[in-house]
């Protein structure tokens, strides 16, 4: 009988349709789904990105037998130790996987001898970014979105946007409205099955936080389900509220649909096919479709680029020389600010909250603070059922922490409690002052945002986007007493007094 090959399908391509599985039939090849005990015993997980990953697994497999494919599904101490010894098992002719979606991965394909084909789980491939980047000193996200607009047709008209605009940014940056507490309905769940409680079983040892409630879809048909809850339900108010933070709604009216788009449950295509079809029938504005396809088609595929365009030195690059040691209460310890304990409580309730929380909240203090962005990478990825290196790497130790210089934003993203009490509620009912930055009930988050642009003049005073903060820093007539006190806040963050 001749050798079958086998398509070796990792955690994150949980996809019929993509790259090598595209093309395998039940009569031509066998597949291999791994997982690896050494990977989930390698930090301290959310038990809900855990569970997420391994239950999405093994729902795949199953759906693979019901397609008549042949799986061997195997948890292994390592991923290249199922690899050994499913060929061991079966000798198969060849080994192929799509692409993996990380660095090491890959190389650990290379170093066993895998074939790859090209992933197509993307919508814009490494080999089509490096033409549109060559020769431009700093390509800008804004005008890579632009062209993915083009190139792929969304809200076009012809040659130009639809709208007479390429970017509604200016319209979705209003805080949560008084009907908050009521606006949204509640994301919808699952009940779990005998199934998810193995799962958890398997994976809780390694964990820490809320357990599974069922709100996170482990299947594709799930996957589908909550893209459609998202486009009738969220999306006409998805543009407008897309920056508010609230202690109201901790989804608001966000898609939450990042974690089956990372693991292939979801296709970027058919989701950005299914809100512009909003659009097109009258049902969403187009500030509301605008923005989100933009986060897909701009954001999500700029970062995806920027990790192999920047691996793997991105991971190591720390261009502020930040060194303190990642605060105690990321890790659950208390704290007395009030939007921080409020964002960590939703992190360890959902492993989620949405991506101004986790830029300005969370990724502003460690940046402010100083903290290590490495260290504060790594809990991120750990943290978010959304998580992976290609996500984290870009967002936290680019955007967010500016350990790039600058290569994918092009300022720091700092600020004081002013715009937090702007953007949240959470200030009213604080301990801290948010118009204070020296004394001890000044705000953390003011004292640290001054001391930040008094830490860091010389770089950024010539940075457009910044230098008048810089300025205004240099001319405090109390600079010296911020100084202190952000010492004082400093200590407080290591020993959880603050």
């Amino acid at each position: 009988m001749t050798a079958r090959d086998t398509v070796w399908v990792l955690g994150d391509q949980l996809h019929r349709g993509i790259g090598a599985l595209a093309s395998a039939t039940p009569d031509t090849h066998r597949v291999l789904v791994v997982e690896s005990l050494g990977k989930l015993a390698s930090a301290r997980w959310h038990v809900q990105r855990a569970h997420l990953i391994v239950t999405a697994m093994r729902r795949f497999v199953a759906e693979l037998r019901a397609d008549g494919f042949e799986v061997d599904h195997r948890v292994a101490p390592s991923m290249g130790a199922g690899l050994a010894e499913h060929r061991a098992t079966h000798a198969p002719a060849r080994v192929v996987a799509t692409e993996p979606n990380s660095f090491d991965a890959r190389r650990l394909m290379a170093r066993l001898g895998v074939e790859t084909v090209r992933s197509d789980q993307f919508l814009c491939h490494a080999d089509d970014y490096a033409p549109w980047s060559a020769g431009r000193k700093a390509p800008k996200m804004e005008d890579f979105y632009r062209w993915q607009r083009a190139r792929l047709g969304y809200l076009m008209d012809g040659d130009e946007p639809v709208g007479g605009k390429w970017n509604f940014d200016a319209d979705n940056r209003e805080p949560a409205p008084d009907d908050a507490p009521t606006r949204w309905p509640a994301p919808p769940r699952d009940a779990l099955d005998d199934l998810d409680a193995e799962v958890l079983a398997h994976v809780a040892p390694h964990c820490w936080g809320a357990p599974p409630d069922g709100t996170w879809a482990t299947s594709r048909a799930g996957a589908r389900a909550r893209l459609r809850h998202f486009t009738d339900h969220l999306l006409a108010d998805f543009g407008t509220y897309e920056d508010a933070m609230t202690r109201h709604s901790w989804h608001l009216a966000h898609s939450m649909l990042s974690p089956y788009l990372n693991l292939g449950l979801l296709h970027p295509r058919e989701v950005c096919d299914a809100v512009e079809a909003e659009y097109r029938a009258g049902r969403a504005p187009l500030n509301a479709a605008e923005g989100f396809i933009r986060q897909v088609i701009g954001w999500r595929e700029w970062v995806w680029n920027a990790y192999w365009r920047d691996m793997p030195g991105a991971r190591t690059v720390n261009a502020l020389a930040a060194r303190r040691p990642l605060p105690p209460l990321y890790r659950g310890e208390r704290t007395d600010m009030a939007c921080v304990r409020a964002v960590l409580t939703d992190v360890h309730d959902h492993g989620w909250t949405h991506h101004i929380p986790r830029l300005m909240v969370l990724g502003n203090l460690a940046l402010v603070a100083g903290v290590d962005p490495w260290a504060l990478t790594e809990w991120m990825w750990r943290a978010f059922v959304d998580g992976a290196e290609w996500v984290m790497v870009p967002n936290v130790m680019g955007m967010s922490q500016y350990a790039d210089g600058g290569r994918v934003g092009t300022k720091p993203y700092a600020a004081g409690g002013a715009y937090i009490d702007r953007m949240g509620d959470w200030c009213d009912d604080c301990r801290y002052d948010r118009t204070r930055r020296t004394g001890e009930d000044a705000c953390p988050f003011t004292t640290l945002y001054w001391d930040f642009f008094l830490r860091h003049a010389d770089r950024f005073a010539r940075n457009p986007r910044v230098a008048r903060q810089v300025h205004s820093a240099r001319a405090l007539a109390d600079g010296q007493a911020v100084r202190v006190r952000a010492r004082e806040v400093l200590a407080g963050l290591d020993d959880g007094t603050v």
